[in-house]
């Protein structure tokens, strides 16, 4: 397992409109650093997840820190020697462009040690959930967690990714749901050559999360819920931040 940081100088981000360029602009740094294409991309792509930290402007977004994970044997090493210059990517259809090449990169080790058992979590990036068919009203995601078993949801998400039991007790901060009742965000992930919108509905909340250290490690390596590698479900902590 294996997680790192890559973050643009002071003073200086990166502006995008869709998360699928920063999603492309990630895989060719995969591609770059030795993983095959399938690993990383499609069906059969390895798990991996990334967030992107930054802000929302009046006309795009902008991000000033890419954090990126994979529990996978092999992609971890591969991340190992993921370089910034190639992290970039130009959007044939409409211009849109990412470069990193400036950017600096540091591990992103886990704040847990074995025999921890508690972890504090931030949502660096919104955590995408399938609304269960009795509470979608029309909406495939969900967008309320209160009342709902978030650990039960995450756990058999990391289950399926790991191949071997996860158990992992997840409850979100009640005086936060409470003071932030629309905890929900709508996330453009891409547009299509036609001009039609793709978007993912995903919720912000600090979380507690309770386990076994090797649970817990794959959580902060592999993100939470679904659409990972499309940018949601990376965690974080309230000591570390979300940089600047």
């Amino acid at each position: 397992m294996h997680r790192i940081r890559i973050q643009t100088p002071k003073q200086r981000a990166e502006s995008y409109q869709y998360l699928d360029v920063l999603h492309d602009a990630l895989v060719n740094a995969w591609v770059a650093a030795g993983a095959n294409p399938e690993s990383v991309v499609g069906f059969d792509a390895k798990p991996w997840h990334f967030g992107a930290l930054g802000w929302r402007g009046r006309d795009c977004n902008f991000v000033h820190t890419l954090v990126v994970g994979s529990p996978d044997p092999d992609l971890a090493e591969i991340l190992k020697q993921v370089r910034p210059e190639e992290i970039r990517h130009v959007r044939a259809l409409t211009g849109e462009a990412v470069d990193f090449s400036k950017a600096s990169v540091e591990d992103d080790p886990p704040p847990v040690a074995p025999g921890q058992n508690q972890m504090g979590a931030l949502m660096l990036s919104p955590l995408a959930i399938s609304a269960p068919k009795a509470q979608r009203n029309g909406r495939k995601w969900l967008t309320d967690l209160s009342g709902f078993p978030v650990g039960e949801a995450v756990s058999a998400r990391l289950s399926r990714l790991a191949g071997r039991p996860v158990q992992i007790r997840a409850w979100p901060d009640s005086l936060y749901l409470r003071t932030h009742p629309r905890h929900h965000v709508l996330v453009r992930t891409r547009r299509d050559n036609k001009g039609r919108e793709s978007f993912v509905i995903g919720m912000k909340s600090p979380l507690v999360l309770e386990g076994a250290f090797r649970d817990l490690e794959l959580a902060w390596c592999a993100g939470l819920g679904e659409k990972n590698r499309m940018g949601f479900g990376c965690i974080g902590t309230a000591e570390r931040g979300v940089g600047r």
